[in-house]
């Protein structure tokens, strides 16, 4: 028996990560309308810094030239939620910024308060699936909540290399 998988013409891969970046606009959405967000709940958001239509202050992308993970906690504002990318404003070293950033720019969405976590595939290397996220870069609390149970979604479509 072969140890690889069939080449699909149906883009599965690519399917399943639009989806699952939904989730987070959908979540982010909620937040946005609500006005804060419930409860212990809080995001760290992981997401390349040079992708595409993100937009993020030069000081930012010179000291994190491929990912960096922020925090939407306690101290955030102007969350703005679209179709395709979530806008807000942050503060690094007490520096006021604005972050635009596309569903698609993201690899890693978890909130630790019910231990809930999204991987994307765009991460390659060694730190790639499920696992602890880098430190938030952004001021605020960083507080971790429940550590009962796992809600980790973990996306890898990469291909078994035969033997």
């Amino acid at each position: 028996m072969e140890d690889h998988a069939a080449d699909s013409l149906i883009p599965y891969d690519e399917i399943v990560q639009e989806a699952l970046r939904a989730v987070v606009g959908r979540v982010l959405g909620t937040v946005a309308e609500s006005g804060g967000l419930p409860g212990e709940h809080h995001f760290y958001i992981t997401f390349k810094t040079q992708a595409p239509g993100v937009d993020i202050p030069q000081r930012l992308i010179e000291r994190f030239p491929d990912e960096m993970t922020i925090v939407l906690q306690n101290r955030y504002w102007d969350l703005t939620v679209d179709g395709t990318r979530f806008s807000v404003g942050l503060s690094f070293n007490q520096v006021p910024s604005k972050l635009v950033i596309p569903y698609s720019a993201i690899t890693g969405f978890h909130d630790p308060a019910v231990n809930f976590e999204l991987r994307f595939q765009a991460q390659e290397g060694p730190e790639d699936g499920p696992g602890g996220h880098d430190p938030a870069e952004n001021d605020g609390d960083t507080n971790v909540g429940a550590e009962d149970g796992s809600n980790v979604v973990a996306v890898d479509f990469k291909r078994k290399r035969g033997d």
